[in-house]
Formats: C-alpha cells, sequence, structure tokens
C-alpha cells in the first residue's frame, strides 16, 4: 500500500498552485497531491477477453483506446503485455497480485466484451496491485456497436477518476475551424471530432469564413462567428439536426466572439457599432440585448465564470490589451493582468479557479494561465504563434491553436497540461484552429 502512493504520488503531475485531489473514495487509498511528476504510473492492461465470437475485434481496439487515452495524458505508463507473467484468459480469474507486482505493475485493469442482443456490452475491474485491493465496484456498460469508441472513453474515464481522484475528460468532444488552401486563401468550415482526433465530422461548408467555435454547457449546440452576409454575426447551429440559424442583429452593426452563459439561456457577445465595440448580452431566443460595456475601447472575448456570475474578457481599455473580470451583469471591471506583453483571449477554467489566456510578449506568442485575481501566472508554451485555448471538460488539459511560421506554415491544434507539460499536436485530417472543447458527454 505505501509502495502505490509513493508511486501513485510520483505519476500525478500537479503543481502547488492547483488544488490537490483524494484518490477515488471507493479505493483502498486516499492521497494528497502535492509534488510534480518523477515517472508516469505503470498499469498493465491485458487483451479485454472476448466473451462472445462476434466480439473479438471490438475487444482488441477498446483495450486500444484505453490504453492510448490513459498513457496520452502523460500520467501513465503502460506496461507490455509480453512482459505480463498471468495471463487473463476469463474475465473473473482471480488476480495473482504476486505476478503484477513482478513486473512493477501498479494498477492493473481487466475487462470483458461481448455481444448481447444487438448491444455491445463491455465490463472491467480495476486493482491496485500493491494493496491486493479491487479499487471500486466492477463495471458494466452497453452501447450500439457504432459506439464503441464512446464506451472505451467512458472505461478510461472512470479508470482515470478513480486513480487520479479527479473527473476525466476523454468521453468528450471538440469543435474547431477546419483549414484548406493556400496560406493567403484560407477556406475555412466547421468541424467536430473526438477529443483525440478521430470521428471527424464537418458541420459546415467553405463558402464563407467562420471562426471560433464555441460550445453550450449542455453540449448540443455550438455558437460561431459567420461572414455569410459580408459583415460578422453571430450564427446558432444545433448539433442533432445539423441545422443553424442567424441569432438578432442590431442594423449598422457587426456582432462576434460569442460564447454561452453556463445555463445556456443567454448569449454573451461583441457588439461593434461606430467604430467602437462593447459587450453584451441577449438570450438565446432573442428579445432586448442588454449591454454590459460602454468605453471607448475594444472589449471582446468574453468568458463566463462556471458559476455565471461574472465574466471576464480582453479590453485595450487601458492602453494596450489586458484582461478584465466584472460583474456579469456589467458593471465597473477590475484589471488582473498586469505583466509585460498583451493579453487576450481568455477563458475560465471548469474548475473555477483558473484563467487560461494568449500572451504576446518579446515577439512570441504564450498559452498561460493565472488565477482570478491575477496572481501566481505561469506560462505554459512558447511559439512563432500560440493562441486560443480552450480547457478540457475537468480542468486538466488546455488545447489551443499553434501556427507555424512561412508562407509554407499551416494552424494546427495543440495540447499541454496545466503544469506545462505533455505538449503534443493533436491529430485532425489537415489544418486546424480555434478549438473548442466540448463538456463530457451524455
Amino acid at each position: 500500500m505505501k509502495a502505490f502512493l509513493k508511486a501513485a504520488m510520483a505519476a500525478l503531475i500537479l503543481t502547488p498552485a492547483v488544488a490537490a485531489p483524494a484518490l477515488a473514495q471507493n479505493g483502498p487509498l486516499r492521497i494528497e497531491i502535492t509534488e510534480g511528476v518523477i515517472e508516469p504510473l505503470p498499469f498493465a492492461l491485458p487483451a479485454f477477453v472476448a466473451e462472445t465470437p462476434d466480439a473479438t475485434e471490438m475487444a482488441a481496439q477498446i483495450g486500444q483506446v484505453i490504453a492510448a487515452d490513459l498513457t496520452g495524458t502523460g500520467l501513465f505508463r503502460e506496461i507490455p503485455r509480453e512482459a505480463h507473467i498471468q495471463r487473463i484468459g476469463v474475465f473473473d480469474t482471480p488476480v495473482s497480485y504476486s505476478d503484477w507486482q513482478a513486473i512493477n505493475a501498479q494498477a492493473l485493469i481487466v475487462g470483458g466484451v461481448s455481444m448481447q442482443g444487438g448491444k455491445l456490452v463491455v465490463k472491467f475491474r480495476l486493482f491496485d496491485v500493491f494493496s491486493g485491493q479491487q479499487m471500486g465496484d466492477g463495471q458494466q456498460l452497453a452501447a450500439s456497436p457504432a459506439s464503441w469508441r464512446r464506451l472505451a472513453h467512458k472505461v478510461a474515464d472512470v479508470i482515470y477518476s478513480r486513480i487520479t481522484g479527479e473527473g476525466g475528460y476523454f468521453d468528450s468532444r471538440v469543435v474547431y475551424v477546419a483549414e484548406s488552401g493556400p496560406k493567403d486563401a484560407r477556406q475555412k468550415r466547421l468541424a467536430v471530432m473526438d477529443y483525440d482526433g478521430a470521428n471527424t465530422q464537418y458541420l459546415t461548408d467553405s463558402s464563407t469564413i467562420v471562426l471560433a467555435p464555441r460550445f453550450s454547457n449542455a453540449g448540443d449546440k455550438v455558437l460561431y462567428t459567420t461572414f455569410e452576409t459580408g459583415f460578422p454575426r453571430i450564427k446558432m447551429l444545433d448539433l442533432a439536426s445539423v441545422s443553424a440559424r442567424l441569432l438578432p442583429e442590431v442594423p449598422g452593426t457587426m456582432t462576434f466572439a460569442p460564447r454561452f452563459s453556463p445555463d445556456g439561456a443567454s448569449i454573451v457577445y461583441s457588439l461593434e457599432q461606430g467604430g467602437n465595440t462593447d459587450l453584451w448580452k441577449m438570450g438565446v431566443d432573442g428579445g432586448q440585448p442588454q449591454r454590459l460595456t460602454n468605453s471607448p475601447s475594444i472589449e471582446t472575448a468574453p468568458s463566463y465564470s462556471p458559476d455565471g456570475s461574472r465574466i471576464v474578457f480582453e479590453s485595450d481599455r487601458s492602453g494596450t490589451q489586458q484582461l478584465y473580470i466584472m460583474s456579469a451583469s456589467g458593471g465597473e471591471p477590475t484589471r488582473i493582468s498586469f505583466g509585460e506583453g498583451r493579453y487576450g483571449t481568455p477563458v475560465w477554467s471548469p474548475r473555477g479557479d483558473l484563467v487560461a489566456f494568449t500572451k504576446q510578449h518579446a515577439g512570441r506568442f504564450h498559452i498561460g494561465v493565472m488565477r482570478t485575481d491575477g496572481s501566481e501566472e505561469r506560462l505554459l508554451t512558447a511559439s512563432f504563434l500560440d493562441e486560443g485555448p480552450s480547457w478540457s471538460p475537468n480542468g486538466r488539459v488546455i488545447m489551443f491553436t499553434r501556427e507555424s511560421p512561412g508562407a509554407e506554415g499551416g494552424a494546427a491544434l495543440w495540447s499541454v497540461d496545466i503544469s506545462g507539460r505533455n505538449l503534443k499536436r493533436v491529430p485532425t485530417p489537415g489544418a486546424a484552429s480555434d478549438p473548442a472543447w466540448s463538456p463530457l458527454l451524455r
């Protein structure tokens, strides 16, 4: 038990600035995490048992996705199957803990897959090898065979949560702008994919420029900016029907940078009129818009706090692009960014404790985070052009756009842990920008 505790603490990347979670409530361990990573936690995942002949291929694919989800976090390391001593041929095979201890497995994942009445059924159990105990109850999930990837992500989410004490983020999607064509004449359309780049679907064509898609908190709708009328307008797309409608406009204005309120009842956005840009709010079904700011400056990129009580946004009212927080009903804002350089595209963490942002300083672009009072600023990335952060559902990972320089350069999606570790490119079929992470799917 002590050995597992030490390994688990070493495996989890958190900084002192992040609240320390506890291990799974149903497990034998409860840990406080205050230190950085030394080595990823080693786990063993024997091939999931195909309990019916028609489930063999699915069992192999599901196990691969679960392993990829866990190792992709940078917190876990899979022990190769050829190193396994015990072989799991039946789901209920008693666990020989000494065999798994011998290869230094800290966690063991055992699963079974079957087809029952046209449904794909996945069951699994998680074991703490060094304490010799099962962590939580075994679980069984069922869905259509076409949803096998979602089942795998759900299993990985449960395992991740039990070991780290945090919510998972694998069963989620990302909406983004898919780009094609030369750099000086890009064609853009909306696309949505699984968080890991699989199952890409295109939501719009490339007949007009689209920008900055944003999910509703229910994950069923997407707001974005379109230029289909020749000027920026806000459009709302229903994902179930893949139908979209333009939101009401004030004649002679341009509207852009929309974002849903946490309850989904209203939208905050930027409205430009007569050369001045302020923040406004309207109901999702229209109604009388409410002006939130009134300043001879540019206010844009608003983002709600998780409880809907406050809004963080960018403004140049101080003479340079900086971050401000104000009440969701408007009023005098408070500046929170005071470092060197310019700050933009702020996004409130789902946990409520941090704000992610884009920073430009000394010819470089960065993705960073700070406390909501502006303290403890940390820069996580640096490149020719990094911008537009979006949070994973559990507030652990940030996805953003990275643009490469030169005439042949292009935009791509990248992700990074909030500690600044595990920086990696997110696979997409082509160039991509403006990611927005959904909540966990339902």
